[in-house]
């Protein structure tokens, strides 16, 4: 991969050139001695820790999108606590997927200062929310990660 040197990029899900910022991206990571298929299994999992048979389930659910949607199911409650722990849930998914990884690790360095945006129409929290009204938190959180792993 050619170094990239834009001051915006842009990401969502995992296609196109940049897709391998997104936490569907098909990158396994260990936490705890534990191995996730995605960052995002580990996220929707960690959604409920008060049940789990539900966690083992989505972690092995066939694939990223599958256990983003068993992480919206209404059927298993959520921990109580989510609101307050789910930053702190996405920071060790990201910046396990990145330590553990040294291409991808490369590759967001060579974003050098540019800033990382994910792209997603309906996310307003974690993404940009379409139209850059969005808080962008997922990108925030790589480009905390890239700085630590700048240092």
């Amino acid at each position: 991969m050619e170094a990239i040197n834009l001051s915006t990029i842009r990401f969502h899900i995992k296609t196109g050139a940049n897709g391998w910022l997104s936490n569907f991206a098909p990158y396994p990571i260990v936490v705890d001695r534990i191995q996730w298929p995605t960052s995002e299994h580990f996220y929707q999992a960690n959604k409920f820790t008060n049940d789990p048979e539900w966690m083992e389930a989505i972690r092995g659910s066939r694939g990223p999108y599958e256990a983003w949607r068993m992480g919206r199911s209404s059927d298993h409650p959520q921990r109580s606590d989510w609101n307050e722990v789910k930053e702190s849930v996405m920071i060790t998914a990201v910046r396990s997927k990145f330590e553990q990884h040294s291409d991808l690790q490369s590759f967001l360095l060579e974003t050098e200062h540019a800033v990382l945006i994910e792209h997603a129409p309906n996310d307003a929290f974690w993404g940009n929310g379409g139209d850059g009204s969005g808080e962008n938190r997922l990108g925030k959180i790589l480009m905390m990660i890239r700085a630590e792993l700048q240092t």
